[in-house]
Order: structure tokens, then C-alpha cells, then sequence
């Protein structure tokens, strides 16, 4: 199975995103970051592609799938495509504060540490459902890094389309994401426009 091991600082400065959306708590120097000389439209359309697949840690090949599904939905391609990436479960446990990263939350899932609807769920591309109850395992309820995800996302805001129940250990979606509803900054019609060529 392929891995991105970029070092996750060095990809946030190239791809001028704040760490703060990774879920690493260091200051991002903006004033600092270098100015992009005339760059061409393929290269903005490369660019919101890649930083699309790092920030949900997916590769081409999926990540090309969730495009070719997304215009088969019905409204803005670009919208349907963040919001497949958006339900995809170890990015639901990260914006529910279960993992204090998304590749945190991607190992949490992986270990069977994580349930959907009262069944466990190790698959972390699994996409989630209006109405879906997600939460923490019995058995994993007093693991250390989830105890230690939930104290550093008390001052996380949980988005409008999830629920969540600190004490249980749980959240439930509340409905699909809208693209006002998801906080990133991805244009994703330029994504939309490099896959058409």
C-alpha cells in the first residue's frame, strides 16, 4: 500500500496551507510565504488538486474515483466532490474530536477503535450517511491518545452537519455537508476543470 511520507510542514508551506487545518497546533508565518510568480491556470488547477489529496490523505487513483462519482451526482460537481471527502469516516472521527489529526484519526479506524451504527468499522475510506451514529468503541473508550485528542479539541469547533456527545463517546451525522458547511480553503471548481481537460 503506497504512503505519503512528506513531512507534513513542509507540505502545508508548498501547498500554503495553515497547519492549524492538519491538525498540528504551530503557527503559520503568512506574511512569510513566497509570492507565486505567474503561475499558469494548470498549475492553480494542480495545485488545489494536491492540496485537496493531502488534506484528506488520499492518492490519485482514489481520489480520481471520488471525482468520476461525484459528477454523477446530481448538482455542482465540485460541491459533490468535497462532499464525498468530507464524510469519508476517519475525517469525520477528526472533525468530531476523536483524533487530534486526520492521519490519527485514519489509524484509529484502521485499528477497529471506531463504530458506525453499533458495528465495527476498520475501513477509513468507509463514507458515512445522514442519520449514521459514529463513536468510539467500548473497549477503546480509555485508550490514551483518544483521551488525549479529546482535551487538545475542546477548543475545536465540531461542523453544523455533526453532532457530537462528548461523554458517550459518540457523534451522529446530522445530514451531508454543504460546501458553505466545510471550512477548507479549496477551490474546488479548479479541480473539476483539470479533470475535464
Amino acid at each position: 500500500m503506497a504512503v505519503d511520507r512528506t513531512p507534513v510542514l513542509k507540505r502545508c508551506r508548498s501547498l500554503d496551507i495553515d497547519p492549524i487545518v492538519m491538525g498540528i497546533n504551530k503557527k503559520s508565518n503568512r506574511q512569510q510565504r513566497r509570492q507565486r510568480r505567474n503561475e499558469s491556470e494548470y498549475g492553480r488547477q494542480l495545485r488545489e488538486k494536491q492540496k485537496a489529496k493531502f488534506i484528506y490523505g488520499v492518492l490519485e487513483k482514489q481520489f480520481r474515483g471520488y471525482y468520476e462519482k461525484a459528477k454523477k451526482f446530481e448538482g455542482i460537481t465540485g460541491d459533490n466532490l468535497m462532499s464525498i471527502l468530507e464524510t469519508r469516516l476517519d475525517n469525520v472521527v477528526f472533525r468530531l474530536g476523536f483524533a487530534r489529526t486526520r492521519k490519527e484519526a485514519r489509524q484509529t479506524v484502521r485499528h477497529g477503535h471506531i463504530t458506525v451504527n453499533g458495528k465495527r468499522v476498520d475501513i477509513p475510506s468507509y463514507r458515512v450517511k445522514a442519520g449514521d451514529l459514529v463513536a468510539v468503541a467500548p473497549k477503546a473508550k480509555d485508550l490514551l491518545p483518544i483521551k488525549e485528542a479529546l482535551i487538545s479539541s475542546e477548543h475545536m469547533t465540531v461542523p453544523a452537519w455533526l453532532e457530537v456527545d462528548i461523554e458517550k463517546l459518540q457523534g451522529s451525522v446530522l445530514q451531508l455537508p454543504t460546501r458553505d458547511q466545510i471550512d477548507l480553503d479549496i477551490d474546488a471548481q479548479l479541480i473539476v476543470e483539470l479533470y475535464s481537460k
